[in-house]
Formats: C-alpha cells, sequence, structure tokens
C-alpha cells in the first residue's frame, strides 16, 4: 500500500491534492469530533508540503428524487427538506479555526461552475466541496463522476478509513484516475487493527451493542473460535431474546438475524443482559446486575473489540450501561482494546473526565471496523495497493 508517509514532500509542492475523509455526523450532533481532529495532521503536512487541500466527504444519506425527476446536474438537492442538516458547510468555519487559516466551502452550485478547476487551485490553500451524496454518481461508484473529480487534482488520499467498506465513487472509481495514497488517519487505524488480529492475548472478549445484529455477524462468526465472551446488549440482545421466546414488546429486533440469533443461542461464549431496562415497551438499556457482569469480564480480558452502546445513552435515564462499560475499559490497563462506531465514540462524552490508557485506541470506522476485523477486503483500502 502507498502510505503518504512515505512519499517525498518535494513531490507534493505545487500539487492539488484531493483528500478523501469522514464528515458524517449525524444532524443535532457536535461536529467538533474526533473523526475531525483525526484528519488535521494530513491535512496540516499537506499544507506545510505546499499542496493545495480539496476536501471530499458526505454527510448522511439524502434523499434524491428518481431518475426520470432528476433536471439535469443544475439541479441543488440541498433544497429539498429531507436533506436539510446534511450540508457540509459547518464543518468550513470549524476546520478554519482548527487551521489558523481560511477554509473556502464549494456549494453544490459552484462545484458545478465552468471555471471548478480554477477556483479550487489556490496554491497552500484548503477547499472543502458540498456533501458528495448529493450527486447519484457518488454511491454508485460511477466512473463518470469520479473522472470529474479527478481532473481536479493531481494526487488522492484517502484518510476516511470509516466508508472504505464502501465502494462509493470518491474511495474506490477514484483511485484508478490518480496516483492515490493512505492518509495518515488511515494507516494508524489499519495498524491499530492489525494489531488486534496479529496480537490476540486471551481472554478475548467482544462487546456488540446499538441498534442492529445483522451487519456485525461476520464479526461473531470471525471471532467465534478466537473469542472467549461475546457480549450482547441493544438490539443484537433483543434479537437473541426474540429468538429464546422471551418477551420483548416493542423492543428493536433485527427479524433478519433471528435465524442466526437462534443457531447460536446454546453458545457459550454468547453473554446476554441478566437485567434490563425497560420504558413503554421497550427495552432500553441493561440493568445494574449486567453492568458488573459485563465490568467483570472487560476487566480480566486481554483483548477487547466493541462496537455498539448498550442503551439509548441519549437519554441520561438509559446511559448508565454505557457509561460503566466506558469505566470498566479504563479500569483495564493491558488489554488490546480497540472502540469503534459514530454512536459508541460519542457515547464517551457521557464520561468527560474519563481518562482512557494508551492500550484503549479510538477506531473512526464502525462497519468498516467490523469488516476488516471479520477479514474482509475493504473496496478502499484494496484500491490503495
Amino acid at each position: 500500500m502507498k502510505l503518504l508517509s512515505k512519499l517525498d514532500p518535494r513531490r507534493l509542492n505545487g500539487k492539488t491534492v484531493l483528500l478523501r475523509i469522514d464528515l458524517n455526523v449525524e444532524p443535532g450532533m457536535p461536529i467538533d469530533s474526533y473523526r475531525v481532529a483525526g484528519v488535521l495532521p494530513t491535512i496540516k503536512l499537506l499544507r506545510k508540503a505546499g499542496a493545495t487541500v480539496v476536501i471530499l466527504s458526505h454527510r448522511g444519506r439524502p434523499t434524491l428524487p428518481p431518475d426520470k425527476k432528476r433536471t439535469g446536474r443544475s439541479a441543488d438537492w440541498t433544497q429539498f427538506s429531507e436533506n436539510r442538516g446534511l450540508s457540509l458547510r459547518p464543518f468550513a468555519t470549524l476546520l478554519s479555526t482548527k487551521l489558523s487559516s481560511p477554509v473556502r466551502f464549494l456549494a453544490y452550485e459552484e462545484m458545478h461552475s465552468h471555471k471548478l478547476r480554477e477556483q479550487v487551485r489556490i496554491k497552500g490553500g484548503v477547499v472543502l466541496f458540498e456533501n458528495l451524496r448529493f450527486h447519484p454518481g457518488e454511491e454508485r461508484d460511477d466512473a463518470k463522476f469520479a473522472k470529474f473529480l479527478a481532473k481536479l487534482g493531481d494526487l488522492y488520499v484517502n484518510d476516511a478509513f470509516a466508508v472504505s467498506h464502501r465502494a462509493n465513487a470518491s474511495v474506490h472509481a477514484l483511485t484508478k484516475l490518480l496516483p492515490s495514497y493512505a492518509g495518515l488517519r488511515l494507516e494508524r487505524e489499519l495498524a491499530a487493527l492489525a494489531a488486534v488480529l496479529g496480537r490476540v492475548v486471551h481472554p478475548v472478549t467482544l462487546i456488540i451493542g446499538g441498534a442492529k445484529v445483522a451487519d456485525k455477524i461476520g464479526m461473531v462468526e470471525r471471532f467465534g473460535k478466537t473469542a472467549d465472551h461475546i457480549l450482547l446488549a441493544g438490539g443484537p440482545a433483543n434479537t437473541f431474546f426474540s429468538a429464546s421466546k422471551l418477551p420483548v414488546g416493542d423492543s428493536v429486533v433485527d427479524v433478519e438475524s433471528l435465524p442466526f440469533a437462534k443457531k447460536n443461542l446454546k453458545n457459550p461464549k454468547v453473554v446476554l443482559p441478566v437485567d434490563v431496562k425497560v420504558h413503554a415497551r421497550r427495552i432500553l438499556d441493561v440493568g445494574e446486575r449486567t453492568v458488573a457482569l459485563f465490568a467483570e469480564i472487560v476487566e480480566r480480558s486481554g483483548t477487547i473489540v466493541w462496537n455498539g452502546p448498550l442503551g439509548l445513552f441519549e437519554q441520561r435515564t438509559y446511559a448508565h450501561g454505557t457509561m460503566g462499560l466506558w469505566q470498566a475499559i479504563a479500569r483495564n490497563r493491558k488489554a488490546v482494546t480497540v472502540v469503534g462506531g459514530g454512536e459508541t465514540i460519542a457515547s464517551l462524552a457521557l464520561v468527560p473526565d474519563l481518562k482512557l490508557p494508551q492500550n484503549v485506541f479510538l477506531s473512526t470506522g464502525g462497519g468498516a471496523m467490523l469488516e476488516f476485523l471479520a477479514g474482509k477486503k475493504l473496496p478502499g483500502i484494496q484500491a490503495l495497493k
């Protein structure tokens, strides 16, 4: 894999670099996140080398009209009410502050100006494009859209591990058109996750929470033989409860994953909550006894992988389980620990005074982290080899 850290800085001077990062922050959540902090070193390296930086990213899943209703590329999908809150404009102000230098934001309409090439090639400057998913070609891995982007730069750098499991135009197709490199944050991500796979220390504990289990089955199967404990909460636990005929009311259940859950009901490695907190017929958090049970297992683990909060942490009443798990992880100062997923990392704000030891790595990836650890080949990573 070609790494930006190994590239002679002199080859960047005067060049325009298309930098793919991840600014996929949910509307209403603080935008000054660990994802932004994680890519600042790459941006600073490029600027110091004399490169112009064109930042590419997406946010959410915009609603685009059907093909037959599109009026051409001049249509501004940001005007659809469903897409309000998905613009990347606020990040231009944030990045300007972080970099102590103006970051120019290019709105959707400006991105289709016939003078676009001249607008972005401002030596040493930083430009942020509007949400790439306002363009239908992005998620289709469209070669035509990739060519449109490629004409604007000389090199491409991927520093968005969190989206590298998706074959999108700005992650996959674009790498075929420009010299492409892995950014500093992406390099760190891969090194940390490779350490988990290559330096497994028992007991190994896998913790899976959040709303869904379908996209996490590969993780369970991959670690099925390696893991000593598989702790389930949230939607995954509810799905196992439902598979065992326990009442779950109106709780989140992944129906498609019920066969998998039934198959693993007697798996001695699977540890389900022993008590839960319920409101309006919905399981919203684990109970006190479960927090103690999970904490005891975590504190004596040698390797820990965690993805997905244990409850509806956005409401303080149902954040106790997630807070307790963070505290248990902080107490284990020896385990090789990786925590990933946007919601999981966001929940760290629940314990602002908590100091995580150096053995804990916070991954910017959720689905990407799970797929990498499950042994799958990620399109965005393979494209850089």
